[in-house]
């Protein structure tokens, strides 16, 4: 039996590789240190464990309403309300499987065979992957320090062509952890609507930013897709939870393709989230925040001891793109170095595209500072 042709196009995850070795090493009692993958380290709140606890005791293990529970649309609304000033209609709130299930939807929404999909290189890989799965075209533009490796209107327009459909960007960014300014995007929402085409903003990084103007596009315009998650800010990848906010003429198709794509989010996460929202827990999320913060500035000092360069300031997520040419031309190879021969895991700038991807790692600062100065030690023996 043959392969679908589409899976030609899908990459293997280069840290997924990376991670499973590490295990293994760790498994035949090495001290690994994670600076790969992009979890927080922190469990998920108290308050939202006891939550999703008390949902499965009082019996809610049955499937909910494709688009999420009601009560839950309505929390994430209020949120929209209470944070970031801007009135978004539960109705337009499709509740999913993970941000995976939200991309999931608005490409689907948005792409036929043949269309093109704007993003940044570099960028995180499954946008690519699911424009291709859908038979639409990727159209990677090469992005660099001069615009913080951001996708802005005026390259968006210069690579605008006759099959592109949508721009897709993310603010905060992975692997980059740059952010957009609201000019940034009300640009880009005036360029795709003058284009006749669609913005794609992924926020699921949302709420983690270091000095930063945190808002959603939401605030700007009503007519971009919106992607955000309880993984990252909340802290609760395991549960696996998203949520889409669409343009109000594209909920019933997007309610339609919840229907058949997973009939409804997993009911014991959505009544665990409920109390996410809580005051209590988001003064937790805070601190966390500021501990997040406390590591980027660490590692900002402390990475071009290794003759790293960074050279632009992530002012969000967890994660710092660090330019590593001045001591390697192979940055996949020199992370199984790192592995191998220190036992720190770092992300080979390739996962995430092909501009320059070979100078580039990616650094999670999802440990502790205490474990980031031990890798940083370790690291520096690697020549």
């Amino acid at each position: 039996m043959k392969l679908s042709n589409r899976l030609a196009a899908i990459a293997p995850f280069q840290v997924m590789a990376i991670l499973e070795k590490a295990r293994a090493l760790q498994a035949a009692g090495h001290d690994v240190i994670h600076l790969e993958v992009g979890e927080p380290d922190f469990a998920t709140p108290e308050a939202i464990v006891e939550a999703g606890r008390a949902a499965l005791a009082a019996g809610h293990t049955f499937y909910t309403a494709a688009q999420g529970l009601p009560q839950l649309r309505q929390a994430i609304s209020d949120f929209y309300r209470s944070r970031f000033g801007v009135a978004v209609a539960p109705e337009r709130i499709i509740v999913t499987p993970g941000a995976s299930g939200a991309l999931q939807i608005a490409l689907s929404l948005l792409v036929d065979q043949g269309d093109g999909v704007l993003m940044p290189d570099p960028t995180y890989p499954c946008n690519r992957h699911f424009v291709s799965l859908l038979g639409g075209v990727p159209q990677t533009v090469a992005v660099d320090a001069a615009t913080r490796y951001q996708l802005l209107a005026a390259d968006a327009a210069a690579n605008w062509k006759a099959n592109t459909v949508a721009t897709m960007v993310a603010t905060p960014a992975n692997p980059t952890g740059t952010v957009l300014s609201r000019d940034e995007v009300s640009d880009l929402a005036a360029l795709c609507r003058a284009k006749g085409g669609a913005l794609i903003v992924d926020e699921i990084y949302q709420g983690l930013t270091y000095g930063a103007d945190s808002f959603s596009a939401l605030s700007l315009a009503d007519d971009v897709f919106v992607i955000n998650s309880f993984s990252k800010y909340f802290q609760m990848t395991g549960w696996r939870l998203g949520w889409l906010v669409v343009p109000p003429d594209y909920v019933e198709p997007a309610l339609r393709l919840a229907q058949n794509l997973f009939l409804c989010p997993p009911a014991a996460a959505q009544h665990a989230a409920l109390a996410a929202f809580q005051p209590a827990v988001l003064d937790v999320l805070e601190s966390r925040r500021a501990e997040f913060g406390r590591r980027r500035d660490f590692l900002l000092q402390a990475l071009p001891q290794l003759g790293w360069k960074i050279d632009s300031v992530p002012d969000g997520a967890f994660y710092i793109y660090a330019d590593v040419s001045a001591v390697t031309d192979d940055s996949f190879a020199y992370c199984q170095r790192m592995l191998d021969e220190v036992k720190v895991a770092i992300t080979p700038g390739a996962d995430f595209g092909s501009h320059r991807a070979g100078q580039y790692v990616r650094v999670a600062y999802t440990t502790g500072i205490e474990r980031l100065a031990e890798a940083i030690a370790r690291m520096r023996s690697v020549q």
